[in-house]
């Protein structure tokens, strides 16, 4: 089978994503880190349990709005129940499936934790695009994302956000999670 090599304008686009995909994680956990003491990632699901319905989901939904394994989940889940930022509980609808919840303290730390992680994302990603290419960088990331996720297992964690803007004085997931 021949190799369809990519062109100089298609490599210069993938080394580009490929750079930015390595560093924007960094940036991201540094300033969560330094100014909440959580990782990206607990930020995430704790900004996702914030806006489900009741502040709880099944573990494998959580997993699944997250593109986490369930060991991964499992433990960054016992490491928020260990900061009161969650608590786990049996499926009252399954008994053999977990739910995890938000607690007061998981819902306190997503509120002050927002808005230093929305400067962050602002000023390292969103500031540096006029409005016509953060429409772009949605359509481009919309079609990359329908390559990556056919079946859209995570397609309910960012299409909530297509039709309506997050309500007035109050940061969305979107938001909060940096997406």
């Amino acid at each position: 089978m021949d190799t369809n090599w990519l062109n100089q304008q298609e490599l210069r686009a993938w080394v580009r994503l490929a750079a930015v995909l390595e560093l924007l994680p960094g940036v991201l956990d540094s300033q969560l880190r330094r100014d909440a003491g959580l990782t990206h990632f607990q930020y995430y699901a704790l900004a996702i349990l914030s806006e489900s319905p009741q502040q709880t989901l099944r573990m494998t939904s959580l997993a699944a709005a997250t593109n986490s394994t369930l060991p991964r989940l499992s433990h960054v889940a016992q490491r928020l129940e260990d900061l009161g930022l969650t608590e786990r509980f049996p499926c009252p609808e399954d008994a053999r499936a977990t739910n995890i919840r938000l607690t007061a303290s998981g819902r306190k730390k997503v509120r002050a934790s927002a808005p230093g992680h929305v400067r962050n994302v602002r000023q390292h990603a969103i500031d540096a695009l006029s409005p016509e290419q953060v429409s772009q960088l949605t359509a481009i990331t919309d079609a990359i994302l329908r390559r990556l996720d056919p079946a859209e297992t995570m397609s309910q964690t960012y299409r909530r956000y297509d039709s309506a803007p997050p309500e007035s004085g109050r940061e969305s997931t979107a938001t909060k999670a940096g997406r």
